[in-house]
């Protein structure tokens, strides 16, 4: 019998925002406790990655997000401990600005605050970090990795709703 289940990663985006030499966190309670990670989540159906990115640093920062380059994308797989889910992320981080909070607005639920960190803070705590792609695309936006906007494209079908 043939298995005719395609694989499929998870795609993911992250805001790096870094601002006098510290960078922008979230802290989250997961199953494995408090984490940190970028400002983060999953792309959604019809949006684009530039889209997905504005709207996960809103909704976990309460911050607006003005992307400026492509840091990098990054494949890693999961396999968590205590479910034995298997799973592979596909992330796509992009650096950017954030404006002032918005006053009022609340975090997505798993958000229990946000923080801004030096990259050695980061690197003293590698327990803490939900991902281990946290950190390396800190690292690649430290070391100068940018590549431009224009070479994520989102087609217009994305947005065709009688798809």
């Amino acid at each position: 019998m043939l298995d005719n289940t395609r694989w499929k990663p998870s795609v993911t985006v992250a805001a790096v925002v870094a601002h006098d030499g510290r960078y922008l966190l979230v802290e989250e309670m997961t199953a494995e406790g408090l984490k940190l990670n970028n400002p983060a989540g999953h792309l959604d159906p019809g949006e684009s990655l530039l889209q997905a990115v504005a709207r996960e640093v809103l909704e976990e920062t309460a911050r607006t997000f003005t992307a400026e380059a492509l840091v990098g994308t990054y494949l890693a797989r999961f396999r968590h401990v205590r479910t034995g889910e298997d799973i592979t992320y596909l992330r796509f981080a992009i650096c950017g600005t954030v404006g002032e909070q918005i006053a009022g607005r609340r975090f997505d639920a798993p958000v229990q605050r946000t923080l801004w960190m030096t990259p050695d803070e980061l690197r003293a705590c590698p327990e803490r970090h939900r991902s281990p792609m946290l950190l390396k695309c800190i690292e690649h936006h430290l070391a100068g990795q940018r590549a431009p906007l224009s070479l994520l494209h989102a087609d217009a079908s994305l947005y065709d709703s009688a798809s």
